[in-house]
């Protein structure tokens, strides 16, 4: 069976989301407009409903104002009282290891499992919005490389310390007067580049063994991230060769980590635009990108690839060359290599990437949309999608109410939840307590 995700942006992933007559405009302050997106994505049995987040506001300009997508909850908030209005979904939260610190962050999402009954993942990113570290007291952006190898020692970190106690550990007997077995307590006692962590994390054992671990990279040095530590791979590619390479990698380099493939669940991001023809399928995609307002389209192609200042090329000219940014590098050569491939103009990479963002865009009827997914699904390049609604209630409702039934009628997607925890949901083995973190 597929796994599916549902990625959530406030208003959906369109640009210009917010601008649909019937979108939602205030889920980043609603919480029963967020509540009714969440309940929807588990209505479709969705495995895992996924926040993206940012920690930084940029202003720059009058475009600026004109962006839907500036404010928004803090995840650990708004997802643990999501848990209190679902009943099986996962919960997955993005929080950077960039500018966080480990033990709280463990103790968040530790947090979040018990109250969610075993629900809770944790989107591991290293932060790619330059404009974040003027708000955690840095002049600049760590250097890429700096930024993956504090994210390996910090994920290190977060997973010593969910280990830190025994399921049976907490005794609780009155009579007694023994409320855990110290026995059964595994301080971390850490001691790296990056961290100096003693331990133990106060919050007990998961309710699912741990909270999964998610990892969205595919840069050279992200794919082995994701295979030393990703439990859910969430990527980005436009073409199946593309997703086949990808997905070949990823899974070839577990061996090298002392993984399995049934370690991990590899998910590729899907925008779709559902219609009941074909014809209202364009005709709704065509509205959102009529929304499009220039500034707009390319301030975000610039946050996109990383890449300041786009507004001194000539938009209907080619895309220029650009240098390797110090941000998103694997989106950045997605993106640049679909320009070359399709000699677009760089107007029109903004009104691709409006969408999308380098991600499988399908614009068709269920069969058709459902055609391609099973496609990529049965010839190596995905284990499932991070379905991300171009705008909110609208797309995901048709996701569900359309693609959902057709995924189910060719026996590709379940018919009713099966377990109560995420990783039953996603087919991951419940994980012992590691020995690394022993003692």
């Amino acid at each position: 069976m597929m796994s599916l995700g549902a990625f959530v942006h406030e208003t959906g992933q369109h640009v210009a989301a917010w601008r649909h007559p019937d979108a939602y405009m205030e889920s980043g302050t609603n919480f029963r407009q967020m509540m009714r997106v969440a309940q929807t994505a588990e209505r479709g049995l969705f495995d895992l409903f996924f926040l993206a987040d940012s920690a930084a506001v940029t202003i720059n300009g009058e475009q600026s104002g004109r962006m839907g997508k500036t404010v928004k909850f803090e995840p650990i908030t708004v997802l643990s009282a999501l848990a209190a209005v679902t009943s099986h979904i996962g919960l997955v939260g993005t929080v950077s290891s960039t500018y966080h610190d480990p033990y709280i962050l463990a103790r968040q999402f530790g947090s979040l499992d018990q109250i969610s009954g075993g629900r809770a993942g944790w989107n591991l990113v290293t932060s790619n919005n330059e404009a974040e570290a003027l708000n955690h007291s840095l002049d600049r952006h760590p250097l890429h490389a700096d930024r993956y190898d504090r994210a390996i020692e910090f994920a290190a970190v977060v997973q010593g310390l969910w280990e830190s106690w025994d399921e049976d550990a907490f005794i609780r007997d009155k009579a007694s007067g023994v409320f855990f077995d110290i026995r059964k307590v595994h301080p971390l006692n850490h001691k790296g580049r990056h961290f100096s962590v003693k331990g133990p994390l106060n919050v007990a054992r998961s309710p699912q063994g741990r909270p999964v671990l998610v990892q969205a990279g595919a840069s050279d040095t992200g794919r082995d991230v994701a295979a030393r530590t990703a439990e859910v791979v969430f990527t980005a590619q436009t073409t199946l060769e593309q997703a086949q390479e990808f997905y070949g990698d990823v899974v070839g380099r577990l061996a090298n980590h002392g993984r399995s493939r049934d370690d991990v669940c590899i998910l590729p991001g899907i925008y779709p635009v559902v219609g009941r023809t074909q014809a209202e399928a364009e005709e709704k995609f065509a509205h959102l990108q009529s929304l499009i307002h220039p500034d707009v389209g390319l301030a975000i192609l610039s946050h996109t690839i990383g890449v300041p200042n786009l507004h001194q090329y000539d938009l209907d000219g080619p895309v220029p060359e650009m240098a390797v940014t110090n941000g998103p590098r694997s989106r950045q050569a997605l993106l640049l290599d679909a320009a070359r491939r399709d000699n677009l103009t760089l107007r029109q990479l903004c009104l691709l990437n409006a969408g999308p963002r380098g991600h499988l865009m399908t614009v068709g009827t269920p069969e058709q949309i459902v055609d391609v997914m099973e496609h990529w699904f049965r010839n190596g390049a995905a284990d499932g999608f991070n379905v991300m609604p171009a705008w909110l209630p609208g797309s995901l409702d048709d996701f569900v109410d359309m693609v959902v039934p057709e995924l189910q009628r060719r026996r590709l997607y379940r018919t009713e939840y099966a377990g109560t925890t995420l990783r039953d949901h996603l087919g991951l083995a419940r994980p012992h307590r590691l020995a690394a973190a022993a003692d």
